[in-house]
């Protein structure tokens, strides 16, 4: 069955906290805190950016590849195609060796967030992978932005927000801000700053805004004497 990414609609604050923690834990959980520490690094821009001048297809499976590798996927063959749907992506979770990923042709035109899209999908072929998902769909849904953001790729997501008079976007199911809180998390877990990364006005302020609440949690009851390993522990 494909699974779809939530059209444009743009919900703010942290309505999702339980879900968020019970997707980190989740996460923590199947892989081991060693085994998350096998993504100290997040994906670069220049990996997932398609050049002006580069050929759609070809740049959008050497994105696929990018994305592939830096989730430790095996090499599958991703085959990605473009078609109007509702939803900005689908992935159908074949047996194998091959995955197909439909995008929405409207991101013919928009090749900056093309990567945002394949993260989140190709985030859902390593939780099938895996074996890790909830009982519900809207839960498999978080779990799959907070591992996409938590493993280095889901900053993609966030930068694809855009709010203001000329664009309207949001990519996933979390609220920028929760996009924000889950970033700060990793930021703290392996000490890497993703603001720099940033080229959407509003998705840098939701990063700050939900490093704010990751700190104002780090200072509230039971954390607040805590360390870092007893944080991390919690």
């Amino acid at each position: 069955m494909p699974h779809r990414q939530e059209p444009d609609r743009v919900v703010h604050g942290f309505p999702h906290r339980a879900a968020v923690g019970a997707s980190l834990t989740a996460l923590y959980r199947r892989l081991s805190p060693d085994g998350v520490r096998r993504w100290p690094t997040s994906v670069t821009a220049a990996d997932v950016a398609l050049g002006d001048h580069e050929d759609l297809h070809l740049g959008t499976q050497r994105v696929a590849g990018a994305l592939v590798r830096h989730l430790r996927l095996p090499e599958a063959r991703m085959v990605v195609a473009f078609r109007r749907m509702e939803h900005a992506g689908t992935v159908e979770l074949a047996p194998g060796p091959e995955y197909f990923v439909e995008v929405n042709e409207r991101f013919r035109t928009r090749r900056r967030d093309i990567g945002a899209v394949l993260a989140h999908e190709i985030t859902h072929v390593l939780l099938h992978r895996l074996g890790l998902r909830f009982p519900r769909t809207a839960e498999n849904e978080i779990l799959t932005d907070v591992v996409t953001a938590y493993l280095g790729a889901g900053w993609l997501l966030l930068d694809a927000y855009r709010e203001d008079g000329v664009e309207h976007q949001k990519l996933g199911y979390l609220t920028p801000e929760e996009f924000g809180y889950v970033l700060a998390k990793r930021a703290e877990a392996f000490g890497e700053d993703p603001s720099p990364w940033f080229t959407s006005r509003v998705a840098y302020e939701a990063w700050v805004r939900g490093r704010a609440e990751a700190a104002r949690e780090r200072t509230a009851p039971p954390l607040a004497a805590a360390g870092r390993i007893e944080r991390g522990r919690y």
